[in-house]
């Protein structure tokens, strides 16, 4: 059997510097990260950012020797990994069972994420998360399907709308995880998610470029299955609603078009006045399927706007929430699991941004980006479809889930940011 390289931390100056930072030393045994008197919090970027050096030499298995903290472990886990796959580390005894449920469910986000469109679509990426769940979980999950023009004769209009142009079926998933076995347990969190598994942007087709990656569209899907698997493998005792909001926005002569009103569940007309503003169609479903239920906190989580990545950049999620309190406990919960989240406005005001003169709202506004404050403007729209207060509900822009290109931390593709913070609070 081969030893792994091995690699350490010291607070001491690297004896030969590798680059300008003088953090990394090279010994025949494996490698030193040299970070000197930096706190916990500062380390872990550098440990991140040398990790991906290290893997851009071609090694993919480390072990952790000497003294590291379980986060400044995940730091190198995190930087080392990529797309493609094939890295390990042998984390430190005592960390094992937490790192390992890390790594479990953040490889299964990161892979669904980045997964080619022609194999990732609608009813598999439902029948992934019920597979992933149920594996973890077993007895205590139960699931229902709405697939195809069913949604329609349900009521779910906005995930049919964006759908039903595809030869893949639109698909809304409903899963139970209720580890109490009582029917009558309240449902104490329903998680709904954006899973557009890829996005031509519709009849207000995207450019080439901006449409390479849109397989991550359906990343808030994945972020919140993640997150619930993370939360079971670490005792979650309450039960859970999972809501996937399943679709591929493609183009036919059934597509929905401009100018096109849908009317929701609970009354609203929406004019669409952008067929690239797909995301907040379908996650209201959810959101209304989530107050059906009677969930009594909603969290929704998607890869829903440029707006937000240019707000908060690649590092932080965006977070919204008419409820301080909620917004308060999500910030909390990201900064305890060590995940970048920054709160952006939101207020009443902004579910009258996106007027129509035919409908009670537009989708979006007839311009490049949905005009300023989008980020903004799409979280109010989603507003309507909660309580009228937005008690216990939080809204989460997934900026950082993705990188079209390697960073300085992450290589290019998924990176999970976000299933830590939503597992914090849901077991809260």
């Amino acid at each position: 059997m081969t030893k792994l390289l091995s690699i350490k931390l010291s607070t001491t100056p690297a004896p030969q510097a590798w680059g300008e930072d003088n953090q990394l030393s090279v010994a025949p045994e494996g490698f030193t990260i040299h970070i000197g008197d930096l706190s916990l919090q500062d380390s872990l970027s550098v440990i991140q950012s040398t990790a991906r050096k290290i893997q851009g030499m071609g090694v993919n298995q480390l072990a952790i020797e000497g003294d590291w903290d379980i986060e400044q472990q995940w730091s190198l886990y995190q930087g080392l990994v990529t797309a493609k796959g094939g890295q390990s580390v042998a984390w430190l005894a005592q960390d094992v069972k937490e790192l390992d449920a890390r790594k479990k469910t953040f490889d299964w986000t990161r892979e669904m994420t980045n997964m080619p469109p022609a194999e990732m679509y609608p009813l598999e990426l439902a029948n992934q998360a019920v597979k992933f769940i149920k594996e973890l979980a077993g007895d205590a999950v139960s699931h229902s399907l709405v697939i195809g023009d069913d949604l329609q004769e349900a009521g779910w209009m906005g995930i049919h709308s964006v759908g039903r142009a595809s030869i893949h079926p639109p698909v809304l998933l409903s899963l139970d995880y209720n580890p109490t076995g009582d029917e009558s347990a309240p449902i104490e969190y329903a998680l709904v998610g954006k899973g557009i598994t890829f996005d031509s942007g519709g009849y207000s087709i995207k450019s080439s470029e901006g449409m390479l990656t849109m397989k991550c569209d359906m990343g808030g899907a994945a972020t919140v299955t993640g997150a619930l698997g993370l939360a079971i493998l670490r005792g979650l005792n309450k039960r859970v609603r999972l809501i996937l909001c399943c679709a591929e926005n493609m183009i036919a002569g059934n597509a929905y078009r401009l100018g096109d009103v849908i009317t929701y569940k609970n009354g609203l007309t929406v004019e669409v006045v952008n067929t690239d503003a797909e995301g907040r169609l379908v996650l209201a479903d959810g959101l209304l399927h989530a107050n059906e239920l009677g969930a009594k906190n909603i969290i929704d989580a998607a890869t829903l706007t440029g707006a937000a990545m240019m707000a908060v950049g690649g590092d932080y999620n965006a977070m919204f929430a008419l409820d301080d309190s909620m917004a308060n406990r999500g910030l909390a919960a990201a900064a305890e699991e060590f995940e970048g989240a920054w709160r952006l406005p939101l207020a009443k005001f902004h579910r009258n941004n996106c007027p129509s003169a035919y409908a009670d709202t537009a989708n979006s506004r007839p311009q490049k980006g949905g005009g300023m404050g989008g980020a903004s403007n799409a979280a109010g729209f989603l507003s309507r479809f909660v309580n009228e207060e937005g008690s216990n509900w939080l809204h989460m822009d997934l900026a950082g889930a993705f990188n079209n290109n390697s960073t300085g931390k992450y290589a290019a593709g998924a990176t999970a940011m976000g299933v830590r913070t939503i597992a914090k609070l849901i077991s809260e």
